[in-house]
């Protein structure tokens, strides 16, 4: 089998803004069973994802961030169908592959891949670099030299020195090693990838490598990425559009400068005040927002708006009716889910 070479695909990428979406996902659902008890009774049952919908298009990327344990990274394994939805649609490129066995899915894993947050558990410490760059190659049917001089490819493509294609992965640091775990995403020329949380195990000079790396690859190879994270500046740097999650829900999606520079719902407004600015003195003017008390337990989620209990402006209908996704303004196409959106 002929091996491909990387780094080549210049070609205008189908699936524009204006033209069908490569991912669109419909009321997104995920229920995990409660936990047994000693004594044998199940707990609550919960809703880690309560209903979520976006598209994305070829070469676009939509950052995912909120809060830890709002239900980004369980999205992000359901995308690619490593849990399976307990409801909702998941359509690539057209088709919904929600429902499909594992066998129909197979043809379709290539071009569906997934960065994992964690670079050294994420990599099988007994095979080789090559082992696992290639294994996704062999999986699709490559011979086992063209699948290691493609390992080779893109070791070079992603920074790292192809000589060392026989090292294991405790021999290179955390950067290099996030670096061995993109490659191996990009072994079967997806379409899609999902990233999560990439660079947040990982030291500062090193993010801004992988960040910048990640960039060259979506712009070169015509990549789109699901980035999930919870460091806004990082998904600012890397992100077309974004969405931002709360307790299993979207609460607000939109392009990032206007998301960024007029955040429309509250818990948008209250994870935007932490973000440290570059200018000293307009840090020290801005107003921090501090939420009240902690996320509920998505076993036992409130009623109406699930930021009610923590929200300033939360009236009586916020208590009762949950908001619905809709378009923030006239003229614009971010979308909040909020009863009192804005100022």
């Amino acid at each position: 089998m002929t091996t491909t070479e990387p780094g080549t695909a210049t070609a205008p990428v189908p699936g524009t803004p204006d033209g069908p979406p490569l991912l669109d996902v419909r009321d997104l659902t995920m229920t995990f069973p409660g936990r047994r008890s000693a004594t044998g009774r199940r707990g609550a049952a919960v809703k880690a994802v309560d209903g979520v919908s976006f598209s994305l298009s070829a070469g676009e990327t939509l950052g995912l961030v909120g809060e830890s344990g709002c239900g980004k990274s369980t999205t992000g394994r359901m995308l690619v169908r490593l849990l399976e939805p307990t409801s909702g649609s998941i359509a690539f490129e057209g088709r919904d592959i929600s429902r499909l066995s594992q066998g129909q899915l197979r043809p379709l894993r290539k071009h569906l891949q997934m960065v994992f947050q964690d670079p050294h558990s994420s990599l099988n410490p007994r095979q080789t670099v090559a082992r696992i760059i290639s294994e996704p190659l062999l999986v699709q049917g490559w011979s086992a030299d063209d699948a290691r001089r493609r390992a080779a490819e893109l070791m070079d493509l992603v920074g790292l020195i192809p000589e060392h294609i026989d090292r294991y992965p405790h021999e290179f640091s955390g950067g290099q090693a996030q670096r061995i775990g993109i490659a191996r995403s990009l072994a079967t020329n997806p379409r899609l990838v999902v990233a999560d949380e990439p660079v947040s195990a990982l030291d500062v000079s090193v993010q801004a490598q992988i960040v910048n790396l990640m960039e060259r690859l979506r712009r070169e190879l015509g990549l789109a990425y699901v980035f999930i994270a919870h460091d806004l500046s990082v998904v600012k740097r890397v992100s077309d559009r974004v969405a931002v999650m709360y307790l299993g829900r979207i609460v607000e999606i939109g392009d990032k400068h206007t998301l960024y520079a007029d955040p429309q719902h509250p818990y948008t407004r209250a994870l935007l005040s932490a973000v440290p600015l570059p200018d000293p003195a307009a840090e020290r003017r801005r107003e921090r927002i501090t939420l009240l008390g902690d996320p509920p337990s998505p076993a036992a989620p409130p009623p109406g708006c699930t930021f009610h209990p923590r929200c300033a402006k939360a009236q009586e209908v916020c208590r009762t009716e949950r908001p619905l996704l809709r378009i923030a303004s006239p003229g614009e196409t971010r979308e909040v889910a909020c009863h009192f959106p804005g100022d």
